[in-house]
């Protein structure tokens, strides 16, 4: 097969394309050993080094064995398109979490989560600006706040109901319902 071809007369296109094949089947400790294997010659190294798919290997197999520093030094010193962002951010917040996880020596939470997020924000070489924004159409958020308006605590079966009319799910409606009792809360301290 072609993995057995001596490697070192594969143009940087040909490694790039073995790249691919190697994470798009999802076998990284195959991909980690096509990698180590790549030659050490200064001139090939940096030609390598300019090509995306050789990075995005080397970004994954860094995350998989738990190269952590390795993994954040390719993504922030090379920029990326687009249709590799998704994938690199993935990689940027999981091995943040699992460094923090370490840290306290317990699972995080959602809010941990978040503060990790805010700590180590995207690298703008793996991000184009774009706030991803976890807001609902304004359609769903008017059904809200009528319903907030007419009881901001439902119950399961009105969840549910407002879930199908949203198109949300129950949780996500529980959880807008607490956010914005907070919220009403924190703004009512503030005004007395």
């Amino acid at each position: 097969s072609m993995f057995q071809l001596p490697i070192l007369n594969f143009s940087p296109q040909q490694v790039a394309g073995v790249c691919e094949t190697l994470e798009e089947s999802g076998d990284i400790e195959r991909l980690g050993r096509f990698l180590w294997s790549l030659p050490v010659a200064p001139a090939a190294c940096e030609a390598l080094n300019k090509n995306e798919s050789v990075l995005r290997a080397r970004a994954i197999v860094s995350f998989h064995t738990g190269n952590y520093r390795e993994l954040y030094h390719i993504l922030e010193n090379h920029k990326f398109t687009k249709e590799s962002h998704a994938k690199l951010q993935a990689l940027w917040l999981e091995a943040h979490y699992q460094e923090a996880e370490k840290l306290r020596g317990r699972p995080l939470g959602p809010v941990d989560k978040y503060r990790v997020r805010k700590k180590f924000p995207l690298p703008r070489t793996i991000w184009d600006g774009e706030q991803k924004t976890h807001c609902f159409k304004e359609r769903t958020r008017h059904l809200l706040r009528e319903w907030y308006l007419q009881d901001p605590y439902p119950n399961p079966s009105k969840k549910r109901e407002l879930a199908q009319a949203t198109g949300l799910t129950p949780t996500q409606v529980g959880n807008w319902f607490k956010n914005r009792r907070q919220r009403d809360r924190a703004a009512a301290a503030k005004n007395r």
